[in-house]
């Protein structure tokens, strides 16, 4: 069965009788990671930023869309999917795409993983509170 990922690549390359380097071409990124997103099973790891960016502009997509798929593909749920996307209530979203992400990954992680991450989080707060002028 296709991840979210691959499903969504061929889907638009199916519809639009795209190709892996047409799409490539669009959206700046090498042939090779089109085909390679479009073909592993297994995502392990979430793309980088750049190579979402190029995809979503190749696939004459919503980057959110191309994001969601690719978080879904390695394993991430992506709360507050848009509207008429989900039967299930959205959880609030920041607008941040990067904090949304992190906060559904938090959730992967085991209950002491998730303390070493909210005491990593209180010292770089403090860290910054610290920096910051007296007002």
């Amino acid at each position: 069965m296709a991840n979210a990922l691959q499903q969504l690549i061929r889907e638009r390359l199916d519809r639009e009788g795209w190709s892996y380097g047409e799409v490539a071409r669009r959206g700046g990124v090498p042939r090779s990671t089109v085909h390679h997103l479009a073909t592993t099973d297994r995502v392990v790891r979430m793309p980088q930023a750049g190579t979402l960016e190029g995809l979503a502009k190749g696939l004459e997509l919503p980057l959110d869309t191309v994001r969601r798929a690719a978080a879904e593909a390695c394993g991430i749920h992506v709360y507050g999917s848009p509207a008429g996307e989900s039967d299930t209530p959205a959880a609030p979203r920041s607008g941040d795409p990067e904090v949304d992400l992190l906060i559904a990954s938090v959730q992967r992680l085991s209950s002491d993983d998730r303390r070493h991450v909210a005491a990593l989080v209180e010292s770089l707060l403090g860290r910054s509170a610290k920096r910051a002028p007296d007002a």
